[in-house]
């Protein structure tokens, strides 16, 4: 904000204003200084409108005519009391506009100032977390000079492990390279063997070749003789089919033969009851007549020696 204009300044830039035809306004005479708060303009144009009627009058006198006629006196002073009543309407009109601008401008500045009471109570709080920042950093500060003599021992002590670890580099370095004559000797060794392996590999797989087109020259046989058997095994197997039937065949008749018989014996149960030899040999024949599998032969003359005992046995019952 500019300083330094005094009433002489305001009053002198007034009047101008006014010679150039003009209404002196606040920032009419601001523009024309090129300086000045409102506030002190607005005071000091106040007492610039509280002085033109007693300027007016001085300049008044100073005009007025000597020794002149009244009503040219009269007409005079009419004149210059209607000019100093509107001089002094403009200049109330003015003074209003100029004091609503100055209240405009006062309210301005009070929001402007209760702006900067927010912005100074801001950076009041801004300065209370600033201190609290502050010592915040000096405990932090204090803590970080702890870490750094703690990093400096554990430095120290990073110091003697390198050294034990390039020592242990070394000493593993020299076993490396150690261990590196020891593979090429075991690949040198390895190289030997896989060469070795392989000619035997190659042998192996010679003889299994060889096995291999021998067991399908066998297998060609095998299939030979498979083929013939089968065909043997077709033929036995009908032959087989057919003496199972003719078999079966010839049991079914023994078995219809031996119901027969066993009717037979049950009708004559209670006279073979007193003969002794006989049951025994009866049922020695009925077990081997209920065997149609047995052989043909062998079951015809069991039969034939039971039909003859039960004949015998018949007669033996008739007389």
């Amino acid at each position: 904000m500019a300083r330094g204009i005094t009433e002489s300044d305001v009053h002198t830039a007034a009047d101008a204003i006014v010679n150039a035809g003009e209404r002196p306004t606040v920032e009419r005479i601001r523009a024309h200084l090129g300086t000045g708060s409102p506030n002190t303009v607005t005071r000091w144009l106040e007492t610039w409108w509280q002085g033109l009627g007693q300027r007016l009058q001085a300049q008044q006198a100073k005009l007025s005519l000597p020794e002149a006629p009244d009503a040219v006196a009269n007409a005079a002073g009419e004149l210059w009391r209607m000019a100093l009543e509107h001089a002094q309407a403009s200049a109330n009109e003015a003074l209003a506009a100029e004091r609503v601008v100055l209240q405009e401008e006062q309210t301005a500045l009070q929001a402007d100032r209760d702006a900067f009471a927010s912005e100074a109570a801001a950076l009041r709080d801004k300065v209370e977390a600033a201190s609290q920042a502050e010592r915040v950093a000096s405990t932090q500060a204090v803590e970080l000079s702890r870490l750094v003599s703690q990093l400096e021992s554990q430095l120290a002590e990073l110091a003697k492990q390198r050294d034990t670890a390039l020592a242990s580099t070394a000493d593993a370095e020299s076993a490396r390279q150690a261990a590196d004559r020891r593979l090429h000797e075991l690949q040198d060794a390895a190289q030997s063997e896989r060469e070795a392996m392989t000619s035997h590999v190659r042998a192996i797989e010679d003889r299994a070749h060889a096995e291999v087109d021998r067991a399908r020259q066998e297998s060609r046989e095998l299939k030979s003789r498979l083929s013939a058997l089968q065909k043997e095994h077709a033929t036995a197997g009908k032959s087989y089919l057919k003496a199972v039937e003719q078999g079966n065949s010839k049991a079914a008749d023994a078995h219809r033969q031996a119901e027969v018989q066993r009717a037979r014996a049950d009708a004559l149960e209670d006279q073979l009851a007193r003969l002794r030899d006989l049951p025994a040999a009866l049922e020695a024949t009925l077990r081997r007549s209920a065997s149609p599998a047995k052989a043909r032969k062998t079951t015809e003359k069991k039969v034939a020696r039971s039909s003859t005992n039960r004949a015998k046995v018949s007669k033996t019952g008739v007389q």
